[in-house]
């Protein structure tokens, strides 16, 4: 967690870019793996995240910008929690980390929506991607899911700040691209003939324990690499195979690294493998190179394409004009 006078500084200057209205925050809640006291693994609504920062689930917030207030909803532990889990802070004390000074049971929230939609106020919230914040939408201002329509200035406003990194930002980012990195050096080292796929992700995901971190997403390493998404670790690993490894590591403070890989098995590539390999690396120089202020991201994305196009022209694996 970072001080609370980030938090209060993030959210400060969200206040002054979006200027009215109520803006609400729906943070994230567990998830039963096949029942619900075995639950998946919690992560946190990233926006949520990056103005709270409260890892907890059952978490919502609101901030009123008309009438000053800036309020986290959710319950306290119950004594079967403690019992199970131990004593924790409260919410009113977690909160105060972050620089939230008031605090409301998870069931006033929707009393204190329905009274701010009778004043007038303008309710502003992110594209729901869960079902439980489409039903709290249902349930808390009446919205059908076919009417729930987020806010675009709400949008705006936190991609406009969200794109400008601060310094401890920057930190954790390359804390999260460094044990992604060391991810795919294991397996590397690892691999050989005659291994099972499940074995090198093993190991990648040793690491990333061991650095206090936990999965940016779902790990993709296959011999299939043709497949994208593929998500299988059941394949036995064979001499002049290609094993394409998509993986990453994220931070507890939800900063996240995503790299790519392609490994020959046999430790060197083919003259063929090489000759296609080249071309990528040809794609991802031409793209660093290019990259400068104010450049759209499409125009780096086409000159990468175009680059790939020309190679493969010249492998006589395409045809045609690049530029089409």
């Amino acid at each position: 967690m970072f001080s609370k006078e980030t938090y209060q500084q993030r959210r400060t200057l969200l206040k002054k870019k979006i200027g009215s209205g109520l803006l609400l925050f729906l943070g994230n809640d567990d998830y039963g793996l096949n029942y619900a006291d075995n639950a998946f693994r919690f992560r946190q609504d990233s926006c949520f995240l990056y103005y709270f920062g409260l890892t907890f689930s059952g978490l919502s917030a609101i901030i009123d910008i008309g009438n000053d207030k800036e309020i986290i909803f959710g319950n306290e532990l119950t004594m079967d929690d403690i019992v199970w889990m131990g004593n924790q802070p409260t919410l009113r004390e977690k909160s105060d980390l972050v620089g939230i000074k008031e605090t409301q049971p998870a069931s006033y929230l929707k009393i204190y929506l329905h009274e701010a939609v009778l004043k007038g106020q303008q309710i502003h919230y992110l594209p729901p991607y869960r079902t439980e914040h489409q039903l709290k939408l249902l349930e808390w201002l009446g919205l059908p899911l076919e009417h729930q329509k987020a806010s675009v200035d709400f949008i705006k406003a936190i991609v406009d700040q969200r794109k400008n990194k601060t310094e401890e930002e920057i930190a954790e980012i390359e804390k999260a691209c460094n044990v992604t990195s060391d991810m795919h050096l294991a397996a590397m080292h690892l691999l050989v003939p005659g291994q099972y796929e499940y074995e090198v992700v093993a190991a990648m995901e040793q690491v990333v324990k061991a650095s206090n971190c936990e999965l940016s997403f779902p790990t993709i390493a296959t011999i299939n690499g043709q497949t994208l998404h593929n998500h299988y670790h059941g394949n036995k690993v064979e001499e002049g195979q290609l094993f394409l490894i998509d993986a990453g590591a994220e931070t507890a403070m939800g900063y996240a690294g995503d790299m790519s890989s392609t490994i020959p098995v046999s430790k060197t590539f083919s003259q063929r493998q090489k000759e296609v390999y080249e071309i990528q690396n040809r794609m991802h120089k031409a793209s660093v190179e290019a990259l400068r202020p104010d450049i759209r991201f499409e125009e780096v994305y086409d000159l990468s394409a175009k680059v790939m196009v020309d190679g493969l022209k010249e492998l006589g694996l395409m045809q045609g004009d690049a530029k089409e």
